[in-house]
């Protein structure tokens, strides 16, 4: 009897994180009190769902390969799962009043910049940038007047106990999918540790407060971003090491920004975190031998798809 191909995790995790998003987005627009319009997320989806399309044409057009989204069953719906992601990110982590053109921007940019900023690891190329986080931080750069939605929203018509309940389940749930299909764990260990530390020095060398710079810890947004964003697998280290030292760095670098009396802190260090590591690719690439490309452990690149490897686990934001 022969074996059972392997499942595919990155597919797996990808689908689990849209359905998440998904019923998270709903409850939020029905019950939990996102002050987004109704039509946001899904301008932001259908918008993301284009681009991808487009985009992946062009550029399958250009190398003279087959799209990926061209292929039988599940293909086209598996293809679309991270511009799904992006959308729904962007639309509600967003809040730009009535207009649709804040969203609209940001998932544009998170969309092209997968495509434009793109780096050779292992096999293949591969975006180093947080797709989602790029889009949101250069809308908050270029319109002042747009804003990250409130973090009341997530549980602003939530009473007693459902009030804990919705952040523990939440954390949960991306403890699972983390530690199981996008294997980020140590990554969430660093960004946790380091986010401690960040406070812990504020306290002693500036005078800030700790329970003030422990306290964003609390909230749904925090647990959201630390589960969902800053651990998307395409665009973070796949070694345990290099995670745990990725999580540090965006913690250190939030606390930077917050000492410099930045706003918007956590996004703009996850940017800059990526940049760094993508300097740092660029680096050990130029210290290779030429024909050799041993920039990623071999766990950091999977058989490639169409051409393109991709990280195992996701790659989803």
């Amino acid at each position: 009897m022969p074996d059972r191909p392997p499942a595919d995790v990155r597919i797996k995790a990808l689908r689990r994180f849209a359905l998440s998003i998904t019923v998270f987005n709903v409850l939020g627009h029905v019950w939990l009190g996102f002050e987004q319009a109704y039509l946001t997320p899904v301008v932001g989806v259908l918008t993301a769902y284009l681009l991808e399309i487009v985009l992946e044409t062009v550029d399958s057009s250009a190398r003279g390969v087959r799209p990926r989204f061209a292929g039988p069953g599940t293909t086209l719906p598996d293809f679309l799962l991270p511009a799904h992601i992006t959308g729904l990110a962007c639309a509600m982590l967003l809040y730009g009043n009535s207009s649709l053109w804040p969203t609209i921007f940001a998932v544009t940019v998170s969309m092209c910049s997968k495509y434009i900023v793109r780096m050779r690891i292992g096999r293949g190329h591969r975006h180093v940038l947080n797709p989602s986080n790029l889009g949101i931080s250069l809308t908050l750069v270029l319109f002042p007047w747009i804003a990250i939605a409130p973090p009341y929203q997530f549980t602003e018509y939530a009473f007693g106990p459902v009030d804990w309940i919705i952040p523990a389940a939440i954390f949960a749930a991306g403890t699972m999918l983390n530690g199981k299909l996008t294997r980020r764990g140590p990554l969430i260990v660093g960004w946790l540790g380091g986010f401690v530390l960040q406070a812990v020095l504020r306290w002693l060398l500036l005078g800030d407060s700790l329970a003030s710079g422990l306290l964003v810890v609390t909230g749904v947004a925090f647990v959201l971003f630390t589960n969902y964003m800053i651990t998307d697998p395409g665009t973070t280290p796949t070694a345990p090491s290099r995670q745990v030292a990725f999580g540090v760095t965006a913690a250190l670098v939030y606390g930077a920004l917050v000492a410099a009396h930045v706003t918007f802190g956590l996004f703009y260090a996850l940017v800059i975190t990526c940049a760094l590591r993508g300097l740092l690719i660029a680096g050990s690439r130029l210290r290779e031998p030429a024909g050799e490309t041993a920039v990623v452990s071999p766990r950091e690149a999977v058989p490639a798809e169409h051409g393109r490897p991709v990280a195992a686990g996701g790659g989803q934001a």
